[in-house]
């Protein structure tokens, strides 16, 4: 009765480790990949006035003309994209964006080459839309940046599209602009589709944010997603967007309008307002820095661990290895014993084997606590 595709898919290996957590007490959670902030005040008020001045119903398809104004212009400023309102559509999160991206471009067997290691969610919504994932292996001495001539050697006769994340879940990696250009030029030379996923733009503390779309012959052949969930602590509200052109929208679009007819309403309205004045996500930037700095200093103190400082996202990537213990042993035992919920860096594919992710989008009082608990635990 149930579909090969969704038979074959693994549960996801960061719900295992929630479910673990779940049946303890006192844990500290380093695993979740949720801002601590409270969304701005502007924009939970802006929310409220729409439900009260009954913005409940249906947007077009596409989402809030207003909006995708706003976020064309913003592309254009800050991203370098030159896009209208007719190349943005709203979707609920940047997660339903990837998976009707992937839909619109795949064909059965078609594949997609993704970044090992890389967000969970990558390899099952590939394989949902009809295609097969194909990893490139990146390794911690290139501080996870991945090299174009892994990719280029791994590109077949079925090969449709690449898919890459900067900053990287769960690395933190920034691609420079350089490292982009060249995966440019391989993308027009071997007529590929690159999905661009941005959804921690905000949150570079080294360099600078550069979207690939941005560079010559690429706005064509680019699907770029992101949204509002990150920078500004907008999870719940489900409000993110893919920015393309010609037949891919037309065809991402299609696909929209039949499994989500829009993004809820009340949500549109409200992120109208991250645009205005006191909305702005310095702070929160400057503080998860701080403790950027800190989870990394702590992480180098413990014993068999070493971490190398990210340089975007809200994510620490350490080296466990010379705990003797696999990213799943080491996981498992700082739940029993320290407490201290951290996610296996081998969920994330197999070059993530030998690495936890440890989020620093929590309190620096937990930070510093369970670093300690987890320092108790290795000696």
């Amino acid at each position: 009765m149930i579909s090969r595709r969704v038979s074959n898919l693994a549960p996801s290996g960061i719900r295992k480790f929630f479910e673990l957590a779940s049946r303890e007490k006192d844990i500290i959670s380093l695993g979740i990949g949720e801002p601590d902030f409270e969304t701005p005040y502007l924009i939970k008020d802006r929310g409220i006035a729409a439900i009260e001045l009954n913005h409940t119903h249906y947007t077009e398809n596409a989402g809030l003309f207003e909006l995708r104004e706003k976020i064309a212009e913003k592309l254009k400023q800050e991203n370098r994209i030159d896009a209208t309102a007719g190349d943005v559509l709203i979707t609920s999160g940047s997660s339903e964006g990837l998976d009707i991206s992937l839909r619109a471009i795949l064909n059965p067997g078609d594949e997609v080459l993704m970044l090992d290691p890389s967000y969970v969610a990558y390899a099952p919504l590939i394989a949902l839309a009809g295609g097969k994932p194909v990893l490139v292996p990146t390794r911690e001495e290139d501080e996870f940046s991945v090299r174009v001539e892994e990719i280029e050697k791994r590109i077949g006769k079925r090969t449709k599209a690449l898919l890459i994340c900067s900053p990287n879940n769960p690395t933190g990696t920034v691609m420079e602009k350089e490292r982009l250009k060249a995966i440019a030029d391989l993308a027009i030379e071997r007529d590929l589709v690159v999905i661009s996923d941005e959804i921690y733009e905000k949150m570079v503390y080294e360099g600078r944010h550069y979207s690939i779309a941005s560079l010559p012959e690429m706005a064509e052949r680019t699907i770029t997603l992101n949204g509002f969930s990150k920078a500004y602590a907008a999870t719940g509200w489900r409000v993110g967007y893919v920015v393309a052109k010609g037949e891919i929208m037309d065809a991402i679009y299609k696909i929209h309008q039949y499994c989500a007819l829009c993004a809820p309403t009340p949500s549109q309205y409200a992120m109208l307002a991250a645009f205005e004045e006191g909305a702005s996500v310095e702070n929160l930037v400057s503080v998860y820095n701080a403790r950027r700095k800190l989870i990394v200093r702590k992480l180098n103190e413990l014993s068999g661990v070493s971490c190398r400082m990210p340089k975007g996202a809200f994510y620490a990537f350490p080296n466990i290895k010379g705990t003797g213990m696999s990213s799943e042993e080491f996981a498992e035992r700082m739940i029993r014993e320290a407490k201290v919920a951290v996610v296996p860096g081998n969920v994330f594919g197999p070059s993530g084997e030998g690495y936890v992710r440890i989020s620093y989008s929590v309190s620096t009082e937990n930070i510093i606590e369970a670093l300690s608990r987890m320092g108790r635990v290795l000696g």
